[in-house]
């Protein structure tokens, strides 16, 4: 479907000012808090979940709760859709043949092939997914700063109208993400890689640790950190997960089997005692982990975590996080350990930069507190 003229100059050197969010969850409601927070003046919503609705209305994610789709579009400039990744073609169909020729519709699926395919050759749709969230579900636990410096892919067609991509272009850019071209095939097999393939992987972890005894010994009852990071995303939301996983079964089996071949390779290795292939295995592990981090902390100067052993009592965190404070000392990451009331938990602090580290290390140290300071590329599993 051809844009004419006339919407084209609707849309061209505009910002969007009437907004319609079609799915009220985390990311929808945070779409809405974000688009509200950057100027937009009317934000409508639509959730077949009364109760969700209703959240983001009360927290001001939608100034307009609407019962019906036709009602949250009515006169709407954008429409993005923010439901489950296997009802986003039939649902992207349905509002193409309701909004009007100058409204431009997107989406904010984790999988891109299908909803596109669907949409044709309606460049009135272009696909879109920002790559953020949480282990939290809900307009609860919605935030206008979780698009902050995340990336947002969209997906242009070679239809696609270059004024209407702008604008969205620019809204994206206005809630604080980095939006990023991509084609949609390209799109599902890197997120296949990057976020799925993790997922699965995590799964498969912890369910064969659960599952495993040895000489009566229950491995996850004495399992390390290295295995909670590896699972931090394990059981996550089935009813996100499975149509995920499934709307985007080929890139990740073919994930999964580049997954089984270079696990083949390490086994062979083992089995012939290749000394020089595992060195060289984990060095190569260790130079990409850097490029990643370097990504995410450009200036840090190196990562280090500070262990801290503290009680399970009132006030401890906020002590420590004053403290560190008060010195202008930025925490990067912390994460809690819980052992037990009576041993209390072991406290992780990420630091940047090899000095500040030390610094907080030897504050908290003058303030009692057992510490104990790593690279994070060098700790031990």
């Amino acid at each position: 479907m051809g844009t004419s003229a006339a919407s084209r100059e609707g849309q061209a050197g505009t910002r969007i000012s009437r907004l319609a969010i079609v799915g009220t969850g985390l990311i929808g409601a945070s779409v809405g808090l974000a688009a509200k927070r950057a100027g937009v003046e009317q934000i409508a919503g639509f959730d077949p979940d009364s109760d969700a609705l209703r959240i983001a209305l009360q927290r001001g994610a939608v100034g307009r709760a609407a019962t019906t789709l036709e009602e949250a579009v009515a006169d709407a400039e954008l429409v993005m859709v923010a439901a489950p990744v296997a009802d986003l073609p039939g649902r992207v169909l349905e509002l193409l043949g309701l909004v009007s020729e100058t409204c431009t519709v997107s989406d904010v699926g984790s999988t891109k092939s299908s909803v596109c395919a669907a949409a044709a050759d309606d460049n009135r749709f272009i696909g879109g997914h920002p790559v953020c969230g949480s282990e939290t579900s809900g307009p609860g636990y919605a935030s206008a700063d979780i698009f902050a410096g995340a990336t947002w892919f969209l997906t242009p067609l070679a239809g696609t109208d270059p004024d209407r991509y702008r604008v969205l272009h620019g809204f994206v850019a206005s809630l604080g993400a980095l939006p990023v071209a991509i084609d949609p095939l390209a799109h599902d097999r890197l997120v296949a890689l990057t976020s799925h393939l993790p997922h699965a992987l995590s799964n498969l972890l912890v369910n064969q640790a659960g599952e495993t005894r040895i000489d009566g010994y229950e491995p996850l009852a004495s399992a390390g950190g290295s295995l909670r990071d590896m699972t931090r995303v394990a059981g996550a939301n089935p009813n996100i997960w499975v149509d995920i996983f499934l709307e985007n079964a080929d890139p990740l089996r073919e994930a999964l089997a580049e997954h089984r071949r270079l696990i083949e390779q390490l086994e062979d290795a083992l089995a012939s005692a290749d000394a020089d292939f595992v060195a060289e295995w984990i060095s190569e592990a260790g130079t990409y982990r850097r490029n990643l981090l370097a990504d995410v902390y450009p200036n840090a100067g190196g990562l280090f975590r500070l262990r801290v052993h503290v009680a399970d009592q009132p006030g401890v965190l906020a002590g420590i996080t004053q403290v560190l404070g008060a010195e202008r000392i930025n925490i990067e990451d912390l994460e809690m350990q819980h052992v037990s009331p009576d041993r209390g938990g072991s406290l992780s602090i990420v630091i940047a930069g090899e000095s500040e580290a030390h610094r907080a290390a030897d504050l908290l140290t003058g303030q009692g507190y057992g510490v104990v300071i790593s690279d994070i590329l060098e700790e031990d599993a």
